[in-house]
């Protein structure tokens, strides 16, 4: 199919951005990389009569590290985070991840950014975020804020973010100890059936500090609190990793689709997550 006719802009800088969404209201959409809201538009799910891509807006596309804050603006493509040498040595999860996401052709046009923003709960950064603990940085007609990546969704496609506004970076704090990013898929370029993301950091012998989010397994990523205390203190052993399992089975709630039933979407929730704080422990 093909999507319902749209007048499309491209405007250079923000300014123009958000003079187009006042304009327009919630007849207009911006775009950056693509790949989540072109495909609705040709099934007709979504009719976007105002389309306003971000192509053209400079400095959206850097990645920089200063002061122990890793900061990446909102149109830096999975494939920039792969090749960037300063994003590997700050925080290697990034990388980790990115490779995971779908297919090398969407891996060069899709965007952190969108990733992000959309709200769709297969998406990989969202719970990626959430276990960095990042900060999304919004501007809009009332100027510019800040919301928690743990504060950001709502439900399903449904985000903090307001509809004259524009997510135009995310930052968080240079991880510290061990990251492990674990995805189990049905193909190449599928959305998970389960993904984990695990930062650990160590202290002797014992966990410091955890991490753990998960991806796709409710109508928003989840990052579980009570899986992160389990570990803490504990040697990482079994009954410790075993304990971190437990907790978020506790806190996510998948549903049947053609991914598989609830009850096998748990089952792999569960060795995901196992596998995901072994590697993580293994690196702190």
């Amino acid at each position: 199919m093909i999507p319902a006719a749209f007048e499309y802009y491209r405007p250079t800088d923000m300014a123009g951005v958000i003079a187009l969404l006042q304009e327009h209201g919630d007849d207009a959409r911006v775009i950056a990389g693509g790949h989540s809201l072109i495909p609705m538009m040709k099934l007709r799910m979504a009719e976007v009569p105002h389309l306003i891509d971000l192509q053209d807006i400079e400095g959206l596309n850097s990645i920089s590290v200063n002061d122990g804050v890793v900061t990446i603006g909102a149109m830096t493509t999975q494939h920039d985070i792969i090749n960037s040498e300063p994003m590997l040595a700050a925080a290697p999860i990034m990388k980790e991840a990115a490779l995971q996401i779908a297919d090398p052709q969407v891996r060069y046009m899709g965007t952190v950014g969108g990733n992000v923003a959309n709200g769709d709960p297969g998406n990989d950064m969202p719970g990626l975020m959430q276990c960095l603990n990042a900060q999304f940085h919004l501007t809009g007609p009332e100027g510019d804020r800040t919301v928690d990546a743990r504060d950001f969704y709502e439900a399903a496609y449904m985000t903090e973010r307001e509809d004259e506004e524009v997510l135009i970076s995310v930052s968080f704090a240079v991880p510290v100890g061990g990251y492990a990013y674990e995805k189990q898929k049905r193909k190449i370029g599928d959305y998970a059936t389960a993904a984990a993301a695990v930062q650990i950091s160590k202290e002797g012998e014992k966990v410091a500090t955890a991490s753990i989010a998960m991806t796709n397994l409710s109508d928003v990523p989840v990052w579980s609190e009570a899986a992160a205390e389990a570990l803490v203190g504990t040697d990482c052993g079994d009954a410790a990793v075993k304990a971190a399992v437990a907790a978020m089975l506790e806190d996510i709630d998948p549903t049947e689709d053609n991914r598989g039933p609830v009850a096998f979407k748990r089952h792999a929730a569960g060795i995901v997550l196992g596998r995901a704080i072994a590697r993580a422990w293994s690196r702190a």
